[in-house]
């Protein structure tokens, strides 16, 4: 395990430096930033809705080029897709899509990590989704990128 990596969090997988700055402050503590009573501590965005499983806020540091960018976050700790209660599946989709009505998203997409960090690419080892809109009407927008896998050269 690199020094960069617990098993709540992979620094080395974040992307802002004030988002570094918040994963050190989590790392010191070694408890996961995800989880329901720990998650105010960090994430400073609002609960936007919350069912039995998930809870939907916006991402705090969101992918560039994006017009929305949002999180579902499993309210029980868990890794593995196997951790997750069958039904929870069932609920995230409903969320995706009364958030695509109620965001009147024109497209996009998301995705779920899980698993090793090293391997997913995420900075937070705890299940959430990455729901992702473009703001592909600016005038310097790029195709969003969702990134799985650690690059080599940025093990410490």
């Amino acid at each position: 395990m690199t020094k960069n990596k617990n098993s709540f969090i992979n620094i080395n997988n974040s992307r802002e430096d004030d988002q570094i700055e918040v994963m050190k402050k989590i790392a010191d503590r070694a408890h996961c930033p995800f989880c329901e009573k720990n998650l105010r501590l960090y994430h400073k965005n609002p609960i936007l809705r919350e069912g039995k499983y998930w809870l939907v806020t916006k991402n705090q540091w969101p992918y560039k080029h994006t017009k929305h960018h949002l999180l579902l976050i499993y309210k029980q700790h868990a890794v593995k897709l196997t951790e997750l209660d069958s039904a929870a599946g069932t609920e995230m989709f409903d969320l995706i899509k009364e958030l695509e009505q109620n965001f009147a998203f024109e497209g996009g997409g998301f995705a779920m990590r899980f698993g090793d960090t090293d391997f997913s690419a995420g900075t937070v080892n705890h299940l959430h989704v990455q729901l992702v809109v473009p703001d592909a009407m600016s005038e310097d927008f790029e195709p969003v990128k969702i990134k799985l896998g650690l690059q080599w050269e940025k093990r410490v």
